[in-house]
């Protein structure tokens, strides 16, 4: 199974078990489905922005606790003209929470009950959540979206009286749920004055949203999970984007980096260099168990992955570019440097480009013109020198009269004002063999 099937295994189970499972007991589970070995499975979980891997409180491995969670968000102004094209999910609230009333009757409800619509399901494929079921992705929904769930009540956790200090007491809108057991740090047990499950109160207001007994039921566990995924600092996990189910596992050298020098025959290290000495500013390899081995038609592989269009590689085995996985072996890409780091003089250097996702699920790059000639404040070059400065920062951009913030954190371009996100693209320009060739005999002139 490539990691992608583990990704997607994880996934269900985790969903299928309240959101959250130890590390070792996913694994335990995971091995009845795949196999994968422990050391392999860290790298995976501790890799892929699907999972988040938070530490208990001993210092090891074996305490980390993994939590599912995705970028998706349901369209907060779905039925609107102006989300027609956007990036998030158009489903049923009440649908999601289990219990749409329209959905039960004659009566048809308006919003969509259909994961598989011609709007929902590319959006879920390109996040890899289109396999999950049905149940399993409402509960992921559930715990990343933050517009879903009421919040806790924090008043509720002040004060002596059974509702605490909340005035609103039992026509409160917010959870009473005892904020130290969802922090995980009650050491109260049953015994503690401030509820640990969904008291009727609380039952009576969700119930009133619309959400079933079984969402209700999973809500303490649920809770806990928001709380990890909005507070705690992960455990040596990096953010990835989204459209990445786990980015390349690392070279077995020191380096990823391509000799520039080697490029044009004089590098004066020689073998002494700490770079790698590869006759392209790329280089594909593969990782068969023992050792990373170089796969066969890198040019044409490097060109399928300069299409920003493109999550895998042409071929009867293709790279998978999500993944980063050749079949079920871990896939990694070698370059040179960005250009922007290098003055203009060096050639060889790796230029990438930046892009948006498009009205027509097309990919613009940044600082050309769309489908209607507008075009955005940033190009591609400045993107990528704020990029090599600060890989976290978020960028705002303008194009006619909106503004939008890029996140290199997730890779999405997000209206504030809408709350809408596009998906967001790095990829390098494509240069052939016989440009190189071309651009080496040029600098040696």
């Amino acid at each position: 199974m490539s990691y992608s099937g583990v990704i997607h295994c994880a996934t269900s189970l985790l969903c299928a078990n309240s959101g959250a499972m130890g590390l070792q007991e996913l694994h335990r589970s995971v091995l009845q489905r795949c196999h994968i070995g422990k050391d392999e499975f860290w790298f995976v979980v501790s890799k892929c922005s699907r999972f988040l891997v938070v530490q208990g409180n001993g210092t090891g491995v074996s305490d980390c606790t993994v939590v599912a969670r995705t970028s998706l968000r349901l369209c907060r102004k779905y039925g609107a003209e102006d989300c027609a094209a956007c990036q998030q999910l158009h489903l049923c609230k009440h649908f999601v929470y289990g219990n749409c009333r329209f959905g039960k009757a004659r009566k048809l409800c308006k919003f969509s009950h259909d994961i598989r619509s011609d709007h929902n399901y590319p959006l879920l494929s390109e996040c890899t959540l289109h396999e999950l079921k049905q149940d399993e992705l409402f509960l992921l929904l559930l715990q990343n979206d933050p517009s879903l769930l009421p919040e806790v009540c924090l008043h509720y956790n002040k004060g002596s009286g059974l509702h605490g200090a909340c005035t609103f007491q039992e026509n409160c809108t917010k959870m009473h749920l005892c904020m130290h057991f969802i922090q995980g740090a009650c050491v109260f047990g049953r015994k503690c004055k401030r509820q640990h499950a969904v008291d009727q109160h609380s039952r009576n207001m969700l119930e009133e949203k619309g959400l079933s007994g079984a969402m209700i039921q999973n809500l303490p566990h649920i809770y806990q999970n928001i709380h990890r995924l909005t507070t705690t600092s992960p455990h040596s996990h990096t953010e990835d984007p989204p459209d990445s189910a786990c980015q390349p596992a690392a070279h077995s050298g020191d380096t990823n980096e391509i000799c520039l020098h080697h490029l044009r025959n004089n590098c004066r290290f020689q073998n002494q260099c700490a770079l790698v000495h590869f006759p392209l500013p790329y280089k594909w390899e593969v990782f068969d168990g023992d050792e990373w081995k170089d796969l066969e038609h890198m040019e044409e592989i490097e060109r399928d992955y300069c299409d920003p269009h493109r999550t895998q590689s042409s071929g009867s085995v293709p790279v998978d570019f999500q993944s980063m996985t050749l079949a079920s072996h871990p896939v990694c890409r070698l370059s040179t440097v960005s250009s922007v780091t290098k003055p203009p003089h060096y050639v060889l250097t790796t230029e990438w480009l930046w892009y948006y996702k498009g009205d027509q699920r097309n990919w613009v790059e940044y600082g050309q013109p769309d489908d209607k000639q507008r075009t955005t404040s940033v190009t591609s070059r400045s993107l990528e020198e704020v990029y090599n400065t600060d890989a976290a920062a978020e960028v705002p951009v303008v194009k006619g009269q909106r503004q939008y913030y890029i996140s290199f954190k997730d890779m999405y371009q997000r209206n504030p004002k809408h709350n809408t996100k596009r998906h967001v693209r790095r990829r390098p320009r494509f240069v052939s063999v016989a440009d190189v060739k071309q651009k080496v005999a040029c600098s040696c002139q």
